[in-house]
Parts: C-alpha cells; sequence; structure tokens
C-alpha cells in the first residue's frame, strides 16, 4: 500500500512540524525539549482561566493537536502512532499551562491514556497543581460498561468544556459539565476497511463483500462483522443500533464523523441517508459529516449523540479558533427555493414520418447497445463514461419519441437541441445539443448540420485532426450535404473514427494521457457517431 511518509518513526514529529507551519497553525506552538514530548499549545495562553488538556495515540487526526485554541483545548499532548503518550510529557504539558485555576486533563477510556495521565495528574497535584481528571467512555458496541472505548464523542467534550473554560468558569465547574457530557455520550461507528498503519505489506482485514460494525478507532475488529450492503441499509443499521442505547424520550445532538478516507461526496450521501433512519426524527442539532476522530485510513464513519440540553446547545455553538471544528447546525428539512419556470422542450406539436422514425429509434438503440463496449474504450483514455453519456441521449430521445414532430425535419433538430441540453450529461451531450439546435434554425436540414458543427468547434474548442468525435462526425455531415447516401456518411464516419488510432489528442480528457498510451485506440466519441451512423445506414 502506497502512503505518503519516511519513517513511521518520524510521521508524529513531521506531521505536528507540519500542522505548526499551516494557516491551522498561526496561533499554536510547541513545547521544545526531549524528541519523545510532542506536546502542541495555545500561542498566546496567559494562564487566568482553567487549562483544558487532552491526548493521546496520534493516528486519529485532526483530534488532538487540531484542536487546540480559543474556546476549545489549552493543549494536546500527542503520542506515537496509537500509543499513548508518555507521563513526562504530560507532566510537562500540565506545568506548562496551568495557573491559579486549574487544568482538567480529558482522556479517552483506553489503559495506557488512564494510566499515564493519571500518573502525570498526581505528579502535578504533588507539585502544588489543580487538576482533575475527566475519562470518556462514549462507544456503545459493547454496551455501557466501564469498558466502553472513548472514540468520536470525546470532541464533544473539548469543545462543550472549553467553552465553559474560556467564559471564566471554576476547575470545579468546568470537571463537572465535562462528566456531564461524558455520561451522556453515545457512539457507535462503522467501517467497510481497517486502517493501516504505516505498514506497505498489511494484509486487509475485510474482504469486498463486508463490512464491521462496532470498531474501534485504532483497527480493532468490530463487534459484528456484516455484508456489504446499500448505503442506506448500512447507515440505517448503524443509526438503529445506537437509537437502541438512547433514552426513550428527548432530541439529540447528532456528530456524523469520517474516519479517514471516506470522499466528501459519499460522506455528505451519509448524511441524505441518515435522514431516512428513525433516529433522524429525534435529532435537533447536527454537527459534520467532518473528520473529527479518524482512524488513519479507516474507510468508515461513527454517530454519536449527545442529549440537546440547553447548556449542551450553548457551548457547542460557541464560535472557537480551531478551524478542524466544523460547527454545528439546527438540522432541519432541506431548504428550497421554487425553480425559475424553463421554455418548454416541446413546442410544436407532434407528428410522424414512418421513415425518420425508424432512423432516430435505431440509433438510440444503438447507442444503448454500444454503452458497455463504449465505456470500456473510453475507460483507456477517459474517465470510462463515454458510452453511458451517450446512451442517456439515446434513452432521452426514445421516450420522447412520440412527442417529437417528426414529419418537420427542421423542427424535429431543434427539438432533439432542447432535449439534450436538458437531459444529457457530459461535453457530447452538450456538443450535439448545440449541433442539433443550430441545424434547427436553417431551413436546408443539410447545410444546418454544417452550420451546427462549425458552433461545435466554437463552443467546445476542438478541430478536425484533435482525436475527438468531430473527426468521425464532420466527414460524415460533409458527405450528406454534398448530396450522398447516408451509408456514403456511415462509411466517411467509421473511417473518421478509424483515423483517430494514429492521432495525438490535443482536446478533452485524452489530451493528458500520453501519446503512447493512446496507440491504436480509438476516440471513443468518435467511435460512437460512427456506430450510430452505421446502424441507422444499416436501417435503410
Amino acid at each position: 500500500m502506497k502512503r505518503f511518509f519516511n519513517k513511521r518513526e518520524t510521521i508524529v514529529t513531521e506531521g505536528l512540524e507540519g500542522l505548526l507551519r499551516s494557516s491551522s497553525g498561526a496561533d499554536l506552538c510547541r513545547l521544545d525539549g526531549a524528541e519523545d514530548i510532542h506536546v502542541i499549545l495555545r500561542r498566546h495562553w496567559n494562564k487566568d482561566r482553567v487549562a483544558v488538556l487532552s491526548g493521546g495515540g496520534s493516528g486519529h487526526e485532526p483530534a488532538h493537536a487540531g484542536f487546540v485554541g480559543r474556546a476549545m483545548l489549552t493543549g494536546a499532548i500527542c503520542g506515537q502512532v496509537f500509543a499513548s503518550p508518555g507521563v513526562d510529557a504530560i507532566l510537562a504539558a500540565i506545568r506548562a499551562v496551568t495557573g491559579d485555576a486549574g487544568c482538567l486533563l480529558i482522556v479517552k477510556n483506553y489503559t495506557g491514556d488512564r494510566l499515564n495521565f493519571g500518573i502525570a495528574a498526581e505528579q502535578a497535584k504533588a507539585l502544588g497543581l489543580k487538576v482533575e481528571l475527566v475519562i470518556v467512555g462514549d462507544d456503545i458496541a459493547l454496551g455501557r460498561t466501564d469498558r466502553a472505548r472513548g472514540i468520536a464523542g470525546t470532541v464533544l467534550v473539548h469543545k462543550i468544556a472549553g467553552a465553559a473554560a474560556e467564559s471564566g468558569q471554576s476547575l470545579d465547574a468546568v470537571a463537572a459539565l465535562a462528566r456531564k457530557v461524558a455520561s451522556g455520550l453515545s457512539s457507535i461507528g462503522l467501517a467497510l476497511s481497517d486502517c493501516n498503519v504505516f505498514t506497505p505489506d498489511q494484509p486487509p482485514r475485510l474482504g469486498e463483500n463486508e463490512a464491521e460494525l462496532g470498531l474501534g478507532i485504532h483497527g480493532e475488529p468490530g463487534v459484528e462483522r456484516i455484508p456489504m450492503d446499500s448505503l442506506d441499509r448500512l447507515m440505517a443499521r448503524t443509526a438503529d443500533k445506537l437509537e437502541a442505547s438512547l433514552p426513550k424520550e428527548g432530541k439529540f445532538i447528532i456528530l456524523l464523523n469520517m474516519l479517514g478516507s471516506v470522499p466528501p461526496i459519499e460522506a455528505l450521501a451519509l448524511l441524505d441517508g441518515f435522514s431516512r433512519t428513525a433516529l433522524a426524527e429525534r435529532t435537533a442539532w447536527i454537527i459534520g459529516p467532518a473528520p473529527l476522530m479518524t482512524a488513519l485510513d479507516m474507510n468508515g464513519f461513527s454517530l454519536t449523540a449527545l442529549p440537546a440540553e440547553t447548556a449542551f446547545v450553548d457551548a457547542l455553538a460557541v464560535e472557537v479558533g480551531p478551524r478542524a471544528w466544523p460547527g454545528m447546525a439546527r438540522y432541519a428539512p432541506v431548504a428550497t427555493l421554487p425553480s425559475p419556470e424553463l421554455p418548454e422542450t416541446f413546442i410544436d406539436a407532434p407528428s410522424d414520418a414512418p421513415l425518420l422514425r425508424k432512423l432516430i429509434t435505431t440509433g438510440a438503440e444503438a447507442l444503448l447497445s454500444h454503452e458497455s463496449a463504449l465505456n470500456a474504450l473510453d475507460a483507456k483514455c477517459g474517465d470510462g463514461d463515454a458510452g453511458s453519456t451517450f446512451a442517456e441521449s439515446g434513452r432521452q430521445i426514445l421516450k420522447s419519441l412520440n412527442s417529437l414532430p417528426l414529419a418537420a425535419p427542421q423542427k424535429v433538430l431543434a427539438t432533439l437541441g432542447r432535449l439534450l441540453a436538458r437531459h444529457s450529461g457530459g461535453s457530447s451531450g452538450v456538443l450535439l445539443s448545440i449541433l442539433a439546435t443550430t441545424a434547427g434554425r436553417e431551413t436546408d436540414w443539410r447545410s444546418g448540420l454544417q452550420k451546427g458543427a462549425a458552433q461545435m468547434q466554437a463552443y467546445g474548442g476542438a478541430k478536425p485532426g484533435d482525436r475527438t468525435m468531430l473527426d468521425a462526425l464532420l466527414p460524415a455531415i460533409s458527405a450528406l450535404e454534398a448530396g450522398k447516401s447516408l451509408g456514403d456518411a456511415a462509411e466517411a464516419a467509421r473511417a473518421g473514427a478509424d483515423a483517430t488510432r494514429q492521432m495525438t489528442a490535443r482536446a478533452g480528457r485524452a489530451s493528458y494521457i500520453p501519446a503512447e498510451q493512446l496507440a491504436d485506440i480509438p476516440d471513443p466519441g468518435a467511435e460512437a457517431i460512427a456506430v450510430l451512423f452505421e446502424a441507422m445506414a444499416k436501417a435503410l
């Protein structure tokens, strides 16, 4: 597995140095000292309020260092990847930030963290410092026990305790609030993969058709291995298990946390999937989707629920310095505005012409039947969707066939132009819309197609010889304008498509691919045009 790192032993140091050099690190600093002390602090902290510290193993970014800043953490103590920081590092952080107001330590419920933070707290107390420790165990995968792991809900404790400390509350008050939050948290995660701890030859634990429910954030196996399923079913399974652990009454704040490698579009789709769960009906506020407590490159998410008590909501709404905090919003139906009225697609009355109906039907069906083959061809030189784009145009045309003014060729072309502009995706659909729209404005459809092709070149930027669908379309249109048969036009389109095998791509996505990778591969758009004309010619 390919990763960006020099050595596993240096990745934490390099990552923290990068944070301090980044735009998010402008108000941060680090303790200078021994190599194994990795402590990130607020740069301008003056010890006049309660300090809030947290930390643990690295690999969960942005937690913990990413949440150091105004109204959140005063500092973060970072261990090596998935390993608790040492006692000396924790004690150094406590001494660096603690004044008369005291210090609160927020610790996830893992043995190493409890022990090391606990020993450091006792040593700090022996030095005369006021220190309180709060342990977070929000994972409900194994039930509500003292073994419950601390996962993404910990960040909500950071946020609420940080807001209370920033407002000047006492250590006793801040600690009591943090404990109340921790006791009210419930979290559970689901993943499609485990995580890789910078081990290139590590085999994956999960198969292609497996997912895990109730996982930890250190690569531990989930409590339950389940079959891979649709987004909605996976989300419902997770949300239902979480809801079963919650009080039967009341509204909740929900955090949708990403575990490391979920693309943004999938993260947003997960929130949409959440809207169709029973728990969504009990949700008053939403945080995320966002990566808050990750597990390196794990492909998964977690849900956290916290009762929507006024004190919690007010604290979570306080603006903070750390940019990693995503904010909170009321959970409400999607806002909409009425769409403005658009021009009608079908302006002219439908009419019939059996021959033209046959040609259009045959051509559209040919695009549909070649969808997979054209996609496979496009995968070699583009993004693999050319066949689907042309097929979608064919589907829209077939669906609208009885609404077309088939007895009037110019009106048919104009209508197809509007239809493709509205319903066809990709550049090919838009370009064919330009062709048909321009041709539909001309009295003679043959010369209209020629003018439409000129407009395609003007808007699209391609020209003959650039290895695009124009290399098949232009010869076919020229043959028709010269009065030749549809069969002659099909032969010209085929010759043009075949010629693209030896052309250098100068337009479209293929222009970014080395020429040697395109050798003897026809352009998918040109191939689609040739297929279209050949099918129509054969129909005659």
